[in-house]
């Protein structure tokens, strides 16, 4: 099968980098998981004690991965990271320490569940900065807090948003000051402190570096930067990060000259694409690859390679074609073989689809 390898011990080094420089601003953090899914080897090799110790909290944003996060380390401080679905207010109390909520129903279920568990659940209320994701408005800020205020089981400890994840919306100066300032206006309207204002992500790095981000802003949910090295507002490595901490090897299972142009009547195909080909291409050849995955498991959009004369051409369901020329080298050596493995390098989201692919071989270099 082909195989994505993972490379711990540079995780590890980008969280410790990330932990310190933002104990050097003054900023607790969250590392966000969520792109491994919850997966018991990757907790094991790379959630280390020593490594987590500076971290507020793990993230992710589906129960079943905080479930497995308690069974691995039942003291890891757990953050359920979008608004989560009433009707698991009791399962969500158990497995996470804190969620993010926009919802008063909602937390209503979840102060139930906490009284009937005999504990305390901690929330931050999102509030809509532009992005139209998940947050209440700002005109209602007020009203929400002071109903959710009067909850026994549930403490309100800061208040966030989420920037750049569904339009691009970008984080900016004065999108986050916003923020900072409807928490000084709850703190003063209703005499409370709030420890967190939650308004960075992987993608607010940048202004952190730069020093244009508004002071109050306190807490961070990282998840790309940790793991990919990069910030994703200019896809630019971040620091001395390390970027090359995953490998993608798909195994070449056939590898023949074969015409550029298909022979036939060309309608969709049987996962709904086609393609135009230039008549004067008919006579030309080149070599194809035929790789031991397909888009079942992840996007070929995803992944890169150095190697200039490679490119994709065609994608089925469980297969993927590479064109790969004339298959030499300059100085006129065959380059690939059947048997042979390429090396690709796999996105955030290539990589989070990979090891959730039952078909790819997952190894801990």
């Amino acid at each position: 099968m082909a195989e994505l390898r993972i490379h711990p011990k540079k995780i590890q080094e980008n969280i410790k980098s990330l932990s310190n420089y933002f104990a050097k601003h003054d900023i607790e953090w969250s590392l966000i998981t969520k792109v491994f899914s919850g997966d018991k080897e990757f907790l094991k090799n790379v959630l280390t004690p020593n490594v987590i110790e500076q971290i507020n909290s793990v993230g992710d944003s589906r129960l079943s991965s905080l479930k497995n996060l308690k069974e691995v380390n039942p003291d890891i401080r757990t953050i359920y990271i979008k608004p989560p679905a009433k009707i698991y207010a009791d399962e969500l109390v158990k497995y996470a320490d804190i969620s993010l909520n926009s919802s008063f129903s909602t937390i209503e279920a979840l102060n139930n569940a906490a009284k009937k568990a005999n504990k305390t659940h901690d929330i931050i209320i999102m509030i809509e900065l532009g992005e139209l994701r998940e947050g209440i408005e700002r005109d209602q800020i007020l009203e929400f807090y002071e109903k959710v205020f009067n909850f026994s089981n549930i403490e309100v400890i800061g208040i966030g948003s989420n920037l750049g994840c569904m339009y691009g919306v970008e984080p900016t100066y004065d999108k986050l000051l916003q923020l900072a300032l409807y928490k000084q206006l709850i703190s003063s309207k209703f005499n409370v402190k709030l420890p967190f204002i939650s308004g960075g992500t992987s993608i607010t790095l940048p202004l952190l570096e730069s020093g244009t981000i508004p002071k109050g802003i306190n807490h961070f949910r990282v998840g790309e930067a940790a793991f990919f090295g990069l910030s994703p507002l200019k896809n630019e490595r971040f620091l001395d990060l390390h970027t090359d901490t995953f490998d993608f090897f798909p195994n070449i299972i056939e590898l023949e000259e074969k015409k550029i142009v298909p022979d036939g009547i060309i309608s969709d195909a049987s996962i709904g694409h086609t393609i135009r080909f230039d008549d004067d291409m008919k006579s030309h050849k080149s070599f194809k690859a035929i790789l031991d995955f397909g888009l079942l498991d992840v996007d070929q959009h995803d992944l890169s390679t150095k190697d200039d004369g490679i490119s994709f051409v065609g994608v089925t369901s469980d297969m993927i074609v590479l064109d790969i020329g004339d298959n030499k080298t300059e100085d006129g050596v065959i380059k690939y073989q059947t048997g042979d493995k390429v090396h690709l390098t796999p996105n955030y989201m290539a990589v989070a689809r990979l090891l959730g692919s039952k078909f790819i071989d997952k190894k801990y270099v």
